[in-house]
């Protein structure tokens, strides 16, 4: 073990499991901020990111405001938080005991982990007999309380916040910020840290129309705004550290780094692929970007389980596990990711960084939310029956059941497809795309008046054949006749029935 991850674990106080007590723990849980053996980790591991995000302490890549973080949360009781009525004398009986560093895995370990972190078991959960209405008005008094704690280091007690229901991106109407904007302007970089890893918007905005990374600025807070440039590019940096081992130097305008593919030949199959992907949706674009950051990290953690686990097999996640907040669609798909090879991983991890680029670049020319035209959306919707996943293959959730799940809120992912624009497209790169959306623009407006002057020619012709639908009928039953209606004789001529409902001819009296 090299000094610095020494170093690190040492940092740590106490150095324990959080949830059995086991000495020298290796893991941790960084939105429980606990320290965690091998076994708890296990456990930890096939709950799914929504519930844990697990990293190692030694060979995991670690960002120093976020292991700072971890390690505060851990020295000051963050603990004390999930098992609160553990420790409460007045708790009832009936919970389950913790169990010790001797118990066995299953089910003691396991039945307890799941009871304090998807149920929430021994958290104190808020009161609605304290003069608060509603569960609406709850949330609200907790969220105040949270946007007036995140200025100071308490850090313990914003987490309780959080956990019992505050939201981290809670709009305060007096103030004219959100929790968020407090933080960075205050310099609690720790609490910045537990705001976006229970999903804070980067990206959102104060009563001025400033962002939390302005207001750092403002405030000349450099290490708290450049930690804001991390978050925003914080899913995308990670796809690229998982290609190239390098992520892109933010502070020379770089936010995309993706691999050279100049050399490489490109098969007719895989520009269909990538035209396809064109066409999806930004908001399913980001889906899918947030499922492949959860694939790497599985894929990454199941590497360093391998070399670190004395017993591999146990533990292992080949797959992600199902998260009971999305739909089964969803679910089958991220877990098909775990089919694809190294290769094809990566070729699709690529893919996807050139599409997120396309779209930033689209961003500054329209909204990254308008429609698509008629004509791309047309193509959209024939590529997706196209290319629909099969619904025949089962759902692969035999890591967790759906019995193991409790309702708690999801955390929210920071916005994928980042908004703020990248190093900047060259001038000949942006006004090519603003000339094919112009050229775009005139055929659709072409089509629309050719389509309304062929729907007002079909509405003439459909009612000139109405009226003289029935002269000309009578015409040629005159001719049949033997005699041709003139306008100097118009009383010789009668009405003729057509004589179809009686099966002949009609015939003049």
């Amino acid at each position: 073990m090299s000094r610095s991850s020494k170093s690190r674990i040492q940092q740590q106080q106490p150095e324990v499991c959080g949830d059995c007590g086991s000495s020298d723990p290796s893991w941790a849980s960084i939105n429980r901020g606990i320290l965690l053996c091998a076994d708890c980790c296990s456990v930890h591991r096939s709950l799914g990111r929504h519930i844990s995000q697990v990293k190692s302490l030694r060979q995991g890549s670690w960002s120093p405001s976020v292991l700072a973080f971890v390690n505060q949360l851990n020295g000051h009781g963050a603990n004390s938080v999930w098992e609160h009525l553990l420790l409460d004398s007045v708790a009832p009986k009936n919970l389950k005991r913790k169990p010790g560093p001797k118990d066995a895995l299953h089910p003691a370990k396991a039945d307890f982990i799941r009871a304090k972190h998807v149920n929430l078991s021994y958290v104190l959960k808020p009161s609605l007999e304290d003069g608060v209405g509603s569960a609406a008005a709850l949330e609200v008094e907790l969220s105040k309380q949270l946007h007036a704690s995140v200025r100071s280091g308490n850090l313990e007690t914003s987490l309780r916040l959080v956990v019992q229901g505050a939201d981290p991106n809670y709009f305060h109407d007096e103030k004219g910020s959100t929790p968020l904007h407090v933080a960075a302007r205050s310099g609690q970089l720790s609490q910045m840290e537990l705001l976006l890893v229970y999903g804070a918007d980067v990206n959102a905005l104060d009563s001025q129309g400033n962002t939390p990374l302005d207001l750092a600025k403002a405030c000349k807070q450099s290490a708290i705004a450049e930690r804001l440039v991390e978050a925003m590019y914080e899913v995308t940096d990670r796809l690229s550290h998982f290609l190239t081992g390098k992520k892109p130097d933010h502070a020379s305008g770089q936010h995309l780094l993706i691999p050279d593919q100049s050399k490489k030949d490109i098969s007719e199959q895989l520009k269909i692929a990538r035209g396809k992907l064109q066409l999806v949706p930004n908001r399913m674009f980001e889906e899918l970007v947030m499922d492949l950051y959860d694939e790497v990290d599985r894929r990454e953690t199941e590497a360093i389980w391998a070399t670190t686990s004395l017993n591999p097999e146990v533990g292992a996640v080949p797959f992600l596990p199902t998260n009971p907040h999305l739909s089964a669609t969803r679910n089958q798909g991220r877990q098909k990711l775990a089919r694809f090879s190294q290769q094809e991983f990566n070729g699709l991890i690529s893919d996807v960084l050139i599409d997120a680029r396309r779209r930033q670049n689209m961003a500054n020319l329209r909204p990254i939310d308008s429609p698509l035209p008629a004509n791309l959306a047309q193509l959209k919707n024939a590529a997706a029956r196209e290319s629909n996943l099969s619904d025949d293959e089962p759902l692969y959730d035999a890591v967790a059941s759906d019995d193991d799940y409790a309702a708690l809120a999801p955390v929210a992912q920071q916005a994928l497809v980042n908004k703020s624009p990248p190093g900047g497209p060259t001038s000949a790169e942006v006004e090519s795309l603003r000339q094919k959306l112009q050229d775009q623009e005139s055929t659709i407006q072409e089509l629309r008046i050719l389509i309304q002057k062929l729907t007002s020619e079909n509405c003439q012709l459909k009612h000139s054949l109405d009226t003289k639908e029935y002269d000309v009928q009578l015409r040629i039953d005159s001719h049949l006749n033997g005699s041709t209606p003139t306008e100097e004789t118009p009383e010789e001529v009668e009405p003729v029935s057509d004589g179809r409902q009686y099966g002949k001819r009609p015939t003049r009296d």
